[in-house]
């Protein structure tokens, strides 16, 4: 990309990442669990990425390493507000049984996507589980792509989504019997 005008650079930049916005607001929503978390966290991987898209190796599968600049600013954002002490503005406590039961258009496209008991069950595994599960089964990372983007070696992955299947398995089976896909 040397050479390339500043022009030429973000039109190139914007014809490969734009196409990737969906999939990466969905696992930022899922890795966050608020639409507007979620949608910075978004827009950070965006300037991250715009920034460093000279070092963006051509051939390679940009949606991946998008995926990895998710994991790490996500990565990074949680480190530094778990150093923050949590501020709580007592007068504003009564909003948040409101909050609770408000419909964002974020939470209705789940609600569409996937039943509440799924998306549920795939929120409550832990982490490690839940990004393997989300890049894998959900967005369909290859095993190599994901270990790419978690940064950690392919059996690894394997055995994270391994053992998140299997949590998921055991925190479905109600769900599984009552929709009838199992009689058990």
């Amino acid at each position: 990309m040397c050479g390339q005008s500043m022009e030429g650079k973000r039109i190139e930049f914007e014809v490969l990442a734009l196409q990737h916005m969906e999939p990466l607001y969905g696992t930022a929503l899922r890795m966050t669990h608020d639409g507007t978390e979620a949608q910075d966290l978004v827009q950070d991987v965006y300037l991250r990425a715009y920034r460093f898209f000279d070092q963006f190796e051509k051939g390679t599968n940009f949606k991946a390493w998008l995926f990895k600049i998710l994991k790490n600013v996500y990565i990074n954002k949680y480190r530094k507000q778990a150093r923050l002490p949590k501020m709580v503005n007592i007068s504003n406590a009564g909003m948040f049984t409101d909050l609770a039961k408000t419909k964002t258009p974020e939470n209705e496209i789940f609600d569409k996507l996937l039943d509440d008991d799924i998306t549920s069950a795939v929120s409550s595994l832990p982490e490690e589980f839940r990004l393997a599960v989300i890049l894998s089964d959900i967005q369909g990372f290859s095993y190599k792509e994901t270990a790419e983007i978690l940064g950690c070696p392919i059996g690894t992955v394997m055995s994270r989504l391994h053992r998140g299947r299997k949590l998921l398995r055991i925190s479905l089976r109600g769900y599984a019997r009552k929709r009838g896909y199992i009689r058990n």
